[in-house]
């Protein structure tokens, strides 16, 4: 297996499918004794939830969800 010009090298479908490495997976490259490992990254949660939690408590604009549902339907 060879690295593209630009550092991209394809992970065989048998592995990627064994180890959950679907598109959109974080993985990281650690560096242990001369020898570089790619693993998933360390975050459990996906990068939706990850994204939601940033953005929790953000709002400045203090709506019940029945008065959001109002606006979205258009009454």
């Amino acid at each position: 297996m060879r690295i593209s010009a630009k550092g991209q090298v394809t992970i065989p479908q048998s592995i990627r499918e064994k180890h959950g490495l679907w598109p959109g997976t974080e993985v990281d490259f650690v560096e242990r004794g001369g020898r570089v490992y790619l693993r998933k990254s360390g975050s459990d949660a996906s990068r939706g939830k990850r994204v939601v939690a940033g953005l929790r408590g953000k709002a400045e604009v203090m709506m019940s969800t029945d008065q959001i549902m109002d606006l979205t339907r258009g009454d």
